[in-house]
């Protein structure tokens, strides 16, 4: 699939790794829209991408996402790349007393999951229309080892991956759209500053391993040590977990 002469909606998209996406995407010559929640913060970020389009609104909320979609529809009907990549994440002790595991768990469940669920959904008949398109669900590295602080964000994120699978099996027999899942490790964000994420990998870094996976059709992107703790994980799963926890309470 080519990573350039395209109409790309990425979900998220005014900071860290969305804005990354954005800002190569650009580059590269795509027609790039960014959604988030927080208006101001997306007017800075589309001012800093030339070309671009910022649409404000919350895609966990339905009928934001069903505005957004008609959006599409109607002003961009050339749409062929979804990057779905907003995201909420809960660090905390989940046997914790006042822990409220399960209130936390419920929104990281409709932002992480749910939600994804509901704009591919609504999406997915424009998709269909285009010569070329895809579907790009940005997990995480604990989708396959979780990491004991994040438990309940883990586990999101593997209902993510174990969805992007089935959702990649269905879409091959039927269409041509393609799904994409990005599983990038610890990275350099407002967004894992709580867990340590200045040790993490630059966002620039992140956007660069999808471009070129979409231009070698290689659907799942695991990047940088993703990919080491994904293959440490297939052979010794209780080493993997072990493994991520120390070097997520060294990296707190």
């Amino acid at each position: 699939m080519k990573s350039s002469n395209n109409t790309i909606l990425i979900t998220g998209g005014s900071a860290g790794i969305g804005f990354a996406l954005a800002k190569l995407f650009v580059s590269k010559g795509n027609r790039v829209i960014i959604t988030g929640r927080n208006e101001q913060r997306l007017k800075a970020a589309v001012a800093q991408l030339p070309g671009a389009t910022a649409i404000a609104g919350d895609v966990s909320d339905p009928a934001d996402a069903t505005r957004l979609v008609s959006i599409l529809r109607r002003d961009h009907p050339e749409l062929n790349i979804v990057i779905n990549n907003a995201g909420k994440a809960y660090v905390y002790d989940l046997v914790a007393d006042g822990a409220d595991a399960a209130v936390k768990a419920g929104e990281e469940i409709v932002t992480n999951y749910l939600s994804i669920l509901r704009l591919n959904e609504l999406v997915l008949p424009l998709l269909k229309q285009q010569p070329e398109a895809a579907i790009v669900n940005v997990s995480s590295i604990v989708a396959f080892v979780p990491g004991a602080s994040l438990a309940t964000y883990s586990a999101s994120k593997a209902a993510l991956h174990s969805y992007t699978l089935s959702l990649r099996h269905k879409l091959a027999q039927s269409s041509d759209v393609k799904v994409f899942e990005l599983m990038p490790p610890l990275v350099d964000t407002e967004f894992s500053k709580e867990i340590g994420g200045h040790n993490g990998i630059a966002p620039s870094v992140v956007a660069e391993a999808l471009a070129d996976a979409l231009e070698k059709d290689e659907y799942e992107v695991r990047v940088g040590q993703t990919e080491d703790m994904y293959r440490y994980a297939l052979s010794s799963p209780t080493e993997a977990f072990q493994a991520m926890n120390a070097s997520r309470a060294a990296a707190e």
